[in-house]
């Protein structure tokens, strides 16, 4: 049995332990032979395996200078002080980049083609040219990508399916007289010019016509600058209100309706009503000779005047192409337009006029109809019809009607243009408040940005977020934008290469 172990024994082992950890975990710069290196005070270890996943533009900035190795000097007395641009919405073009792009515009603008109907006989099949119209479709389609992807050009959203351009096929192959409907305040945005194209080369008898409709939200000075611009172009247009006809439809049936019960009344009530009635047609009598002089200063320039119901279907006929000899068939008025430029209303005022009843019989195809206006005219009603167009940005398209407001969900953008088209004291007389702005000494306009103007309209009204209480500007923002769009807020755009908007547009404010 062997001795016991001494506890105050050390081992050669424990020595070497105790002599290697006695000045920390490693060795020191003096006692070893791995090469080493000297970092500057970096702070504490933990804050530099600190993840970082965001930089601001300044700290991203000093962060790659610091991995390269640049060292900034500080010099006193030298400071410039860079602002921000707070009036600048990130969402909106700067004047010099939207006139850039839309030169760009000009120069693609003939690329913006509708489909072709390819060519076929009465020996083609109908597989054979079903086969044949996908293919060209898919082409088109094609083309158009190839203007958003390779040119970096915005889109407005279009029609993308064949059923629909094939209504606009057989509308424009049955009609001798093509008539597109666009918005007063922003023709040539609503226009396609490659249709006019398309027609011709489908029948050169075949003629074009452009139809304004809103010209009420034009002023006369206004519709002679559009005039001028149309005639040097060679464009045949008419302006045209179907609101206003629907209004003195609707004024004509009420005023019968009324004399229709004061017959029915007796003697005494008539007596009694008879020195009201009087006033009634005094004042109708003034609103007429009102109508009367501006007519007579319309004289001058038949160009500019808005038609009225009753001239539209003369006015057809006389655009349209004279039928051959011996022809009992009627004029075909093809009616083609976007959804939303009113050619629905349009229509129903054409229709409405008509003191006998007229008829309304479906077409051969199911979808485009064919309404008999008259013993000399047929109405052709293609669908609604969104062809391809530019835009600058996606704002440009909500507040031209193109895309939903209510599936809006980046709102300052179109309230930018908003602020930047209406002027501010307009925007307050309008809807009765007072839109705080910021100073110009602070970097201000004096234009409200879109976020100021919402503010002031959300609190006016009470809209606020549910739980927060803070303004709901997105709420506040469709209502302005369903303003703009319906014509509440008027802003109409000028001819290309004339006058700026707020020159072209300072007589409907002042």
């Amino acid at each position: 049995m062997g001795l016991p172990k001494s506890k105050k024994m050390a081992g050669l082992g424990k020595t070497l332990i105790r002599d290697r950890f006695k000045n920390g975990s490693r060795p020191t710069k003096n006692d070893t032979t791995l090469h080493t290196t000297d970092l500057p005070d970096e702070g504490p270890a933990w804050t530099r395996m600190q993840s970082i996943t965001q930089e601001g533009d300044l700290e991203e900035f000093l962060r790659t200078a610091e991995l390269a190795g640049t060292e900034f000097t500080a010099e006193r007395l030298n400071i410039s002080v860079v602002a921000k641009d707070t009036q600048q919405n990130p969402f909106l073009l700067a004047d010099e980049k939207e006139k850039e792009i839309l030169k760009q515009h000009e120069q693609y603008r003939n690329r913006l083609t509708v489909p072709r109907r390819p060519e076929w006989d009465e020996n083609t099949t109908a597989e054979e040219l079903a086969y044949k119209e996908r293919e060209s479709f898919l082409i088109w389609r094609r083309g158009l990508a190839h203007l958003q992807e390779e040119e970096g050009l915005i889109l407005t959203p279009f029609e993308r399916n064949l059923e629909v351009w094939r209504q606009l096929w057989r509308v424009v192959e049955r009609s001798d007289l093509i008539v597109q409907i666009v918005d007063a305040r922003h023709p040539l945005f609503f226009r396609s010019t490659d249709l006019d194209t398309y027609v011709k080369e489908v029948d050169t008898r075949k003629n074009n016509l452009l139809l304004i409709n809103k010209s009420d939200m034009l002023t006369r000075t206004q519709r002679i600058q559009w005039a001028d611009y149309m005639d040097k172009q060679g464009i045949e247009y008419l302006f045209f209100s179907a609101a206003d006809a629907k209004k003195k439809q609707d004024e004509l049936k009420e005023a019968e309706a009324k004399a229709k019960e004061e017959e029915e009344e007796n003697a005494t009530r008539l007596a009694r009503d008879f020195g009201a009635v009087i006033e009634r047609l005094d004042g109708v009598q003034e609103e007429e000779e009102e109508e009367e002089e501006e007519e007579e200063e319309e004289e001058m320039d038949v160009r500019v005047r808005v038609r009225s119901v009753d001239d539209l279907e003369e006015l057809f006929i006389h655009h349209a192409p004279a039928l051959p000899e011996g022809t009992e068939r009627k004029l075909n008025i093809g009616l083609v337009g976007y959804p939303n430029v009113g050619k629905s209303s349009t229509i129903n005022a054409l229709v409405g006029s008509k003191k006998v009843a007229v008829g309304s019989t479906p077409g051969k195809t199911k979808h485009f109809q064919t309404i008999h206006l008259s013993d000399q005219v047929i109405l052709c009603d293609c669908p609604g019809l969104v062809f391809p167009s530019f835009a600058t940005t996606q704002a440009e398209m909500v507040v031209n009607g193109v895309l939903p407001i209510d599936q809006l969900r980046e709102h300052t953008g179109p309230t930018g243009l908003v602020t930047q088209r209406i002027p501010k004291w307009f925007l307050e007389a309008i809807y009765g408040i007072h839109i705080p702005t910021l100073p110009e000494d602070e970097g201000g306009t004096g234009v409200p940005t879109a976020e100021e103007f919402l503010c002031a309209y959300a609190v006016a009204r009470g809209f606020t977020k549910s739980g927060q209480g803070n303004p709901d500007e997105s709420r506040a923002a469709r209502h302005v934008l369903k303003d703009y769009v319906n014509g509440k807020l008027v802003y109409n755009h000028p001819p290309p290469n004339t006058v700026e908007g707020p020159e072209f547009n300072q007589e409907i404010f002042d």
